[in-house]
């Protein structure tokens, strides 16, 4: 009886060739587009993150000491000064090599860079352009944020025990008028003065802070601020998993004592924007394929009404409505079948050819690759789909009654 009733929904697709054509058709560029849209949002997500774990740590240690804090009051007793505060002394945190040691124990932790950021002037002869310089162990940096992939002129690696070298942004180069190799001079807030030989020079996406910043070593950082070398006002920290990152930050900061700021926290209203732009690809990838499966759903009503005098036959001769179910499930299953290996060739193209494509800056070829676990999801979510919309109309000609079919 499978032999047959696997006959007999070759035969209607046969025979109803341009709706099972419409039918394949609508499921190939509902797979198609989902795998492909998904697949570029997951290459959207990776480059944005990229761009900002070039500029952010993922879990950043820091005090964070309010300016000033009112001044414990017993009540009933008036205060001698008027408005009285608590100023806090620094902003470095307290026995640094300690916390970082206390940080290394934790197995999601990767990368720890100690980090010193101040305002400083660069001054050319009379020629003075405020900016910040970060203070940082050249190898760690690099490791946490990719530096040298952001070097356009020079060699970061120059920056290694070298406590009078510094990289700069591309937009303080040209403005002061600097290639590898000069000198420059910069001013702390402390007045404190220092020359310095430019070794690398640097160029990322945001256009102001190309013109704003640089980086110089630790120990050079600690000496504009008339610090000693314990002195460091960030920690920040690279762990396995990104995404973990707020979870994993609030358990440092009960086992350092300071303030733990995750990326995600650090860039909340980007974070927002790339959310609403995961649910409307996905909200827009799922609606094509549901449109696809309604439009396996209509054909197949349909085919059920057309052919409702030969399912009446065939349950008159012996077919059971397990038969009938069989008959319709079979052709809703071909076309879906057909129409996911063509929608995965085609999605497969489309990635192919946008990976060719070259955006240029920073961003380079188009974001997209082949997303496995994509790829899994539309299968499954469009043989779901097309099964359901098979299903429907096949229990609908199971519950035919022959006999009353024949009188009418």
């Amino acid at each position: 009886m499978k032999n047959i009733n696997k006959d007999i929904a070759v035969t209607y697709l046969i025979t109803g060739k341009r709706m099972t054509l419409i039918a394949t058709i609508g499921v190939l560029i509902g797979m198609s587009l989902y795998i492909f849209m998904n697949s570029m949002l997951v290459g959207f997500d990776r480059i944005s993150n990229d761009t900002i774990f070039k500029n952010s740590p993922q879990i950043r240690i820091f005090k964070d000491d309010a300016i000033s804090q009112p001044l414990y009051q017993e009540e009933g007793v008036q205060n001698i000064i008027i408005n009285p505060k608590i100023v806090p002394a620094s902003d470095a945190i307290d026995n640094p090599n300690e916390i970082i040691n206390l940080i290394q124990k934790e197995d999601f932790v990767t990368t720890i860079s100690p980090q010193i950021t101040t305002t400083v002037f660069y001054n050319i002869g009379k020629l003075q352009v405020p900016g910040t310089v970060t203070g940082v162990n050249p190898e760690q940096a690099n490791q946490m944020f990719n530096i040298k992939s952001n070097i356009v002129e020079g060699d970061f690696e120059n920056m290694n025990n070298n406590i009078n070298a510094i990289a700069l942004g591309r937009g303080i180069a040209k403005n002061l008028s600097l290639s590898i190799g000069d000198n420059i001079n910069i001013t702390s807030s402390k007045g404190v003065s220092r020359n310095l030989k430019v070794v690398a020079i640097f160029k990322t996406n945001n256009t102001i802070l190309d013109k704003t910043k640089s980086y110089i070593n630790l120990n050079a950082a600690q000496q504009l601020l008339l610090q000693g070398n314990t002195y460091i006002t960030d920690i920040n920290v690279s762990i396995k998993d990104p995404e973990k990152a707020t979870i994993q930050g609030q358990l440092l900061s009960k086992i350092t004592g300071y303030k733990a700021e995750s990326w995600l926290e650090a860039n909340e209203s980007i974070m927002a924007a790339f959310k609403m732009r995961r649910l409307v690809i996905t909200f827009v990838s799922l609606t094509i394929l549901i449109v696809a499966g309604f439009g396996i759903y209509n054909i197949l009503n349909m085919t059920v009404s057309q052919k409702i005098n030969d399912i009446a036959i065939l349950k008159a001769i012996g077919f059971k409505g397990k038969d009938v179910i069989s008959i319709f499930l079979t052709q809703a299953l071909t076309v879906g079948f057909i129409g996911i290996v063509g929608g995965i060739l085609l999605a497969s193209l489309f990635i192919a050819i946008l990976q060719t494509v070259y955006i240029g800056g920073d961003i380079g070829y188009f974001p997209i690759g082949f997303e496995v676990q994509k790829f899994i999801q539309g299968i499954i979510i469009g043989g779901l789909i097309t099964f359901l919309a098979g299903y429907l109309p096949a229990k609908k000609a199971a519950q035919v009654d022959p006999i009353s079919i024949f009188r009418k």
